[in-house]
């Protein structure tokens, strides 16, 4: 062969090697997307204080790992035992008071049964009066006399009525659902919860990061002093929407970390995100801002993808690491080597970039 056709054999050569990986690479981003835009998540949980008050001590040091309910920090309980010993007496002296007046209501009855004993008295009395002044056996005066006495008996009886009942109205409902003992048990029970929460513990299992809470710092209520970086992992990738078209939650996917080169780790879709800020509309009164642009070739708009690892891995990847995505839409046995392919050549890539 003269060197024209055999440099006419390596064009044609090269052209039917560019047309069918052309064809692999369209086939494949439909049927095997993969994107290197993917990373480790680990959720983080901003610990704040429920109280204000100075650091008395602190029991984490940075990246130290720690269990669910561990205690972090600590603010100064003193003020706040005192708090409790103050809810504690105000309970005693609630108890006292509803003693002062069941006493006083048990010495008004004794009042009331008394006047109504006075009262029957003085109208047994004005009765026989009635009579002797009918019969002229006494004066006028002596009868107007006991009249005033019957009524007298009568008012004495009305306000021993009255007393009691404003005891009543003060005392309450006996036993634990009277209304001051209620109020001084929330009393105490708000100041011993107040007390507890001086432990700030981990809401989860996670490892402390950034910290910068020193004994002495004053943290204030409802503000982050701690950041907890969970155990739990969440891959995320963001593929070319177009790409997505056959791929669905559940789908088979492979994962490759860059901080592991050779290493493929089996993964599930777990889930699609809905939509990306750009397509978030925002009530404001405002009329449609439409993006002006003159480039006729736009940028491809990439969708978010959740991963969950279906194998488990010896060692947890800091929150933020880079990953390489491979997904493996519905069941096709045809593409199954072609993905693990894919994977495995990603992963043996990273051992030099």
């Amino acid at each position: 062969m003269t060197p024209d056709q055999i440099f006419a054999r390596w064009v044609r050569v090269a052209l039917a090697t560019f047309v069918l990986l052309f064809i692999y690479f369209l086939v494949a981003d439909s049927f095997m997307p993969m994107t290197p835009e993917a990373r480790v998540m680990r959720p983080v949980t901003r610990i704040a204080p429920e109280l204000s008050g100075p650091v008395s001590e602190v029991l984490v040091s940075n990246h130290q790992h720690v269990a669910k309910g561990d205690m972090l920090f600590q603010i100064d309980p003193a003020p706040f035992r005192l708090a409790v010993e103050k809810a504690q007496l105000n309970r005693e002296q609630a108890e006292r008071e509803n003693a002062r007046l069941e006493a006083e209501l048990t010495s008004a009855q004794a009042e009331l049964a008394s006047a109504e004993a006075t009262a029957a008295e003085r109208r047994g009395e004005l009765q026989r009066a009635e009579t002797l002044v009918a019969q002229q056996s006494v004066s006028r005066q002596q009868y107007e006399q006991q009249v005033a006495a019957e009524r007298t008996a009568q008012a004495s009886v009305a306000a021993a009525r009255a007393k009691i009942v404003s005891l009543e109205v003060q005392l309450g409902d006996a036993g634990e659902t009277n209304l001051r003992l209620r109020q001084a048990d929330n009393a105490l029970s708000k100041a011993q919860l107040d007390l507890a929460h001086t432990q700030v513990r981990a809401a989860q299992a996670g490892s402390v990061s950034n910290l910068q809470l020193d004994v002495g710092d004053y943290v204030q209520a409802g503000q982050p002093a701690v950041a907890v970086v969970a155990d739990a992992i969440d891959v995320i990738a963001d593929f070319r929407e177009k790409s997505l078209r056959h791929a669905a939650p559940g789908d088979a996917a492979q994962v490759v970390f860059d901080a592991w080169p050779g290493q493929v780790f089996d993964a599930q879709v777990l889930a699609m995100d809905a939509g990306v800020r750009e397509g978030q509309l925002a009530a404001d009164g405002q009329l449609a801002d439409i993006p002006t642009t003159d480039r006729w070739i736009r940028d491809a708009q990439r969708m978010r993808v959740h991963l969950v690892l279906t194998q488990p891995i010896a060692n947890l990847l800091p929150s933020g690491a880079r990953a390489t995505v491979q997904l493996q839409p519905g069941d096709a046995a045809l593409t199954k080597p072609f993905v693990w392919l894919q994977a495995h050549l990603i992963s043996w890539l990273h051992y030099v970039y």
